[in-house]
């Protein structure tokens, strides 16, 4: 069992039904999935996708899918079924292990990083951050890195509205900006 898994079920879940006053122990929040997402410009070469999928891979240990547009879009010069970047979906041990690395290891190896965005929510309990260099993550060697790739990390968790699942995240270790 991951560090962060053990830590969400022996401390973090009683402290939050305590501070948020749930009467059953399945009513307390809980992250339930993380999504990572990369776009790419269309108009690269064919070797970006592939390059970002081996990366974004080597970072969650999952191979992530490439996705394809659902409509054209004239502004962009998208064509329906075009490639238009890739992601990941990551549940279970490994959800809980890249969240691990993401709050220890990566994020304190961010440049001038003084926490994340308290602005992040989205109404219903998720969370959005994004990350303008993936070389914070140490599987990453910045060398052998042919494109910049910055990525979305979004924390789908089964909070009820935002208070909640900033309670979870903060007692998950999040380091949010003051």
């Amino acid at each position: 069992m991951p560090d962060m898994h053990k830590k969400y079920n022996e401390e973090v879940k009683l402290a939050l039904k305590e501070k948020l006053g749930y009467k059953n122990i399945m009513e307390v929040p809980k992250l339930q999935k993380i999504v990572l997402s990369v776009g790419l410009n269309t108009s690269v070469e064919r070797d970006a996708f592939t390059e970002a999928q081996k990366q974004i891979g080597m970072i969650t240990g999952q191979k992530a899918v490439i996705t394809k547009s659902r409509k054209n879009v004239a502004n962009f010069k998208l064509r329906v079924g075009q490639d238009n970047g890739i992601m990941v979906t990551l549940r279970g041990s490994r959800m809980y292990e890249f969240f691990d690395r993401f709050v220890h290891n990566a994020l304190p190896r961010v440049r001038d990083f003084r926490g994340i965005s308290r602005t992040g929510f989205d109404g219903s309990g998720n969370y959005n951050v994004g990350m303008q260099d993936i070389t914070a993550f140490t599987e990453i060697d910045p060398d052998k890195l042919k494109y910049p790739l910055g990525m979305n990390i979004t924390m789908v968790t089964s909070a009820k509205d935002d208070n909640a699942a900033r309670e979870l995240l903060t007692m998950m270790e999040i380091p949010f900006a003051e």
